[in-house]
């Protein structure tokens, strides 16, 4: 696995489990789980950053609706490090192993006002929405169906979230 930079990453620590996948599965599926765990973790702080931040006419239902989207995002965390853990993996949710490994582009900082944060936020629930449901696949092809279900639900649950943020700008349109 490569970081942003193009370095590679070590292989997170795998712990003995009578869990009846395979070891070496399990560690590729730790791996890519650890890499969308990064990317939950910086989707998180990218809403907290917009809930923090937005400001202009609608900021009460725009600021409520990014801390309902982060408590979401939080709980996507929760299912995926909890997954790692049952595979016998370590969850590397830390900040700063998020920036390393994070796929999700840098949240714009110079946002103030309310559409600008809409359309950042839309673009990053998509990008975080295409992973999840890529990963779908990845663990299917590695016989696990039931991080497959986890990523199922987050996929529906990031779709859910994109079509309330998108709906402030589609009548636009």
């Amino acid at each position: 696995m490569k970081a942003k930079n193009g370095k590679s990453m070590p292989k997170p620590k795998m712990y003995e489990t009578e869990n009846d996948i395979s070891a070496k599965q399990r560690s590729e599926l730790n791996a890519l789980m650890n890499q969308r765990l990064a990317d939950a973790v910086a989707l998180q702080m990218q809403m907290k950053q917009a809930h923090w931040n937005v400001k202009g006419p609608h900021f009460i239902g725009l600021h409520e609706l990014f801390d309902q989207i982060d408590e979401a995002v939080e709980s996507y965390l929760d299912f995926i490090a909890e997954r790692i853990v049952q595979l016998g993996g370590t969850a590397e949710g830390t900040v700063r192993m998020a920036a390393r490994r994070s796929r999700l582009e840098e949240y714009p900082l110079s946002n103030a006002d309310g559409l600008a944060h809409v359309h950042a936020v839309a673009k990053a629930l998509s990008a975080f929405g295409r992973e999840a449901r890529a990963t779908i696949d990845q663990v299917n092809e590695l016989g696990d169906a039931d991080s497959a279900d986890i990523f199922t639900e987050i996929s529906r649950g990031i779709d859910k979230w994109l079509w309330f943020v998108e709906a402030h700008i589609q009548a636009a349109k």
